[in-house]
Order: C-alpha cells, then structure tokens, then sequence
C-alpha cells in the first residue's frame, strides 16, 4: 500500500495517534491497557487451575 513496508504503516498510525489523541490521553490508554492485561492474565490462571481441578476430580 503506497510502497510502505509494515514498519512504516506502523509508525504512520503511531504519529496519527498522537496527533489524534494527545500524550496526556495516551498514557491512560496505555494504563488501562496495562490494567486489562493483567486482568485477563489472572482470569486465564483462575481458568486453568479450575480446569485441573475438575480433571483431577473426574479421573
């Protein structure tokens, strides 16, 4: 697309959003981000370990 190779759509969309939102805003995007991942990280162990809990208890 336009002769861009994907490092430099990637920094293309970066400068967009900066412009678009602002460093400000940014970094509660990024935060959040940061917030839901580890969120997601204990809902999958919680998952995991009840998942081996229930395959102990049904062998």
């Amino acid at each position: 697309m336009f002769g861009l190779g994907f490092p430099e759509m990637v920094i293309v969309l970066v400068a967009i959003v900066v412009l678009f939102f602002g460093n400000e805003k940014i970094s509660e995007i990024a935060k959040g981000l940061g917030k839901f991942t580890g969120n997601f990280k204990k809902g999958k162990e919680e998952m995991e370990k009840e998942i081996k809990k229930v395959k102990k208890e049904l062998i």
